[in-house]
């Protein structure tokens, strides 16, 4: 997915429409700095206003993913190409998020046991030496809390029993039993419950 084309592409049929930036952002509720930003290719569109995008410029989603108007013989094979590359850039999001959780737990936990190697080795006051652990013990469960958001919301998890693919509320997965990033949970599809693994994607 080219970003320099598409926003080259929003430009054209903008012009086309005798729309101005700043009109245009204002008929879809952004700033036209943001305009800006899509035609320069610095960056994509939100999801949530794709389709009012597209409809101010009289164009499809599938035009606008693929920076030019497609045919109707072209179409379905545009289409499934367009669904894979979102399909792919999703799941590298995904790989890239649960990546990063990893490196704050990481860090969370080195954090922590600095603290309390400072505290056990060093001379100083009872006072001071309580309040460096807790502040390690702090430090690890604000790092535990966010690696462990970016686990619940990055991916999905799948159900064994119906193969459901779902994002999980976060107190579920904190209190749920786990091996790495496999978690007993109850599927809110089928009621029962089982080993539920970490996806990235949402088809199967």
């Amino acid at each position: 997915m080219d970003q320099i084309a598409i926003g080259k592409f929003i430009s054209q049929c903008r012009k086309e429409k005798h729309l101005t930036q700043a009109q245009l952002a204002e008929r879809l509720g952004v700033s036209d700095r943001a305009v800006s930003k899509w035609e320069t290719g610095r960056s994509m569109p939100d999801v949530s206003i794709m389709l009012d995008l597209c409809e101010q410029i009289d164009i499809s989603v599938n035009d606008l993913l693929n920076a030019r108007r497609i045919n109707m013989e072209n179409y379905k094979e545009m289409a499934e190409r367009t669904l894979l590359e979102m399909r792919e850039r999703e799941e590298q999001s995904a790989r890239k998020m649960l990546s990063l959780e990893w490196v704050i737990a990481f860090i969370a936990t080195f954090a922590m046991l600095g603290f309390i190697m400072l505290a056990a080795f060093v001379d100083m006051p009872n006072w001071l030496r309580g309040v460096i652990i807790c502040a390690g013990i702090l430090i690890f469960a604000v790092g535990i809390f966010f690696a462990l958001k970016i686990e619940t919301e990055a991916g999905f998890y799948e159900c064994p029993k119906c193969k459901e693919r779902y994002v999980p509320d976060y107190w579920k997965v904190f209190w749920a039993p786990h091996i790495n990033r496999t978690r007993r949970m109850r599927c809110p599809h089928c009621g029962k419950r089982g080993w539920h693994k970490k996806v990235l994607s949402k088809e199967k």
